[in-house]
């Protein structure tokens, strides 16, 4: 590998804070960072605590004209329950909430991704399929012949 396939970013100081490693360069370089450093294992959603402030923050303050809502299901797998804070293991762990009202749940049992989405008067509920592999449409691409 050569260096064109590596930027080195400083600060104004000149202290080194990263790198970015071109899409030619990756392959050889993931390996390296797995071993090494313990990435990109698949540990899954549990490897991370629930942001349950988030949440708590969420209901703190709640203007929709409706009760909180606690209930989720899996569009995906079927799995479903009533309050899923309740839940002992969890069917569904939280994965993010925002002021905004949008809520987000990994189900335990097919990794799929449930989106609740508050709005005013209605929730909206999305369910996307756990994907193993990134979809190549949604990768970024770097024009790395411009210097």
């Amino acid at each position: 590998m050569s260096q064109e396939h590596v930027i080195e970013i400083f600060d104004k100081e000149g202290n080194s804070l990263g790198a970015i490693i071109d899409a030619e360069a990756w392959p050889a370089i993931k390996p390296i960072l797995a071993r090494e450093f313990g990435l990109f294992s698949k540990q899954g959603p549990e490897a991370k605590p629930e942001p349950m402030q988030d949440w708590e923050y969420l209901l703190q303050y709640w203007d929709f004209p409706y009760p909180p809502d606690y209930d989720v299901a899996c569009g995906h797998c079927g799995q479903q329950t009533e309050n899923w804070s309740k839940d002992d293991p969890r069917l569904f762990r939280l994965r993010a909430a925002s002021l905004s009202g949008l809520v987000t749940f990994i189900c335990q049992k097919c990794n799929a991704r449930i989106i609740k989405k508050h709005f005013k008067n209605e929730i909206l509920t999305e369910t996307h399929p756990y994907l193993d592999d990134k979809d190549a449409l949604k990768e970024a691409r770097y024009n790395t012949s411009a210097k």
